[in-house]
């Protein structure tokens, strides 16, 4: 696939199952886990909406308005893949053979660069927050507290759990692409938002305020984008090394799968990782 980053592979997909297993929890554990971040998650979200509605002095404006901003927009990706991601590694658990498995490729791959933008925008959410959006002021009340640690913290802390405990291989670089890609989408969304409903999701996309610096933010948090997609990878190849080659610690399969498993652990480590790819 070196050659050919836009096509999708043909070999056979995930063979040890990365993508629903963990060299620290057994699967039905993994299971528990991705469920109760999800319905966290899901949680999070229905309540702020329903708190806006019955609190804001604008009613549900506020709620309606929430869903031009990248914070909640990638929450609800969190919230959608650690459901997903529930789904298969409970069919896993049960059979052996995961939901994930039975689909088409663009599926897998399209699942495969899901579980990129969980482990690389949850990121840029909490860096761009805290370093230029946070104001002290947001953590007055218990609600507003609560609501910021949960998308702007939390976000972060689940991001990482995906990092480290499933037995998930490194992304493709096409991911990248597809990374900004998405990014330049939601800079769309968010001049279209302005040109509808009359605000700016964030002051930094503002040219009025921020004269002339606008591309310079752009430019700034694709490359921060890039950096945590590095920083991701990295963190993702060092838990493999420390697990799988120093520790022996591959990932705990489930009972009605373990036939052969051991055997095509053995040859994904010695010809190296063809799991997924997409472009």
């Amino acid at each position: 696939m070196a050659g050919r980053p836009f096509r999708f592979g043909t070999d056979v997909w995930d063979p040890t199952h990365r993508f629903e297993t963990s060299w620290l929890l057994s699967p039905w554990l993994l299971f528990f886990c991705r469920a109760l971040i999800s319905l966290y998650a899901f949680t999070t979200l229905v309540f702020v909406l329903a708190w806006q509605c019955v609190h804001a002095a604008t009613g549900c404006t506020a709620s309606h308005n929430s869903f031009s901003y990248f914070t909640t927009l990638t929450y609800w990706g969190l919230a959608f893949y650690f459901l997903v991601a529930a789904i298969h590694t409970f069919t896993y658990a049960r059979s052996g053979v995961a939901l994930l498995n039975r689909f088409p490729r663009p599926l897998q791959a399209l699942h495969s660069a899901f579980y990129t933008t969980i482990v690389v925008y949850p990121f840029i959410v909490t860096i761009v927050y805290w370093g230029l959006l946070y104001s002290g002021r947001w953590f007055a009340e218990t609600f507003a507290g609560w609501s910021n640690v949960s998308q702007h913290l939390l976000n972060s802390a689940f991001a990482l759990f995906e990092l480290i405990v499933p037995c998930t291989d490194v992304p493709p670089a096409v991911h990248m692409a597809w990374l900004i890609l998405i990014l330049a989408l939601y800079l769309a969304l968010a001049y279209v938002t302005e040109a509808t409903k009359g605000f700016y999701t964030y002051d930094f996309l503002n040219p009025d305020k921020q004269r002339g610096l606008v591309a310079a933010y752009a430019f700034g948090i694709a490359a921060v984008c890039l950096l945590m997609f590095g920083l991701a990878w990295g963190v993702i190849w060092l838990r493999k090394y420390v697990t799988e080659t120093k520790l022996r610690r591959h990932g705990k399969f489930a009972k009605a799968g373990r036939v052969g498993s051991s055997a095509t652990a053995d040859l994904e480590l010695t010809k190296g990782p063809r799991d997924s790819t997409m472009a």
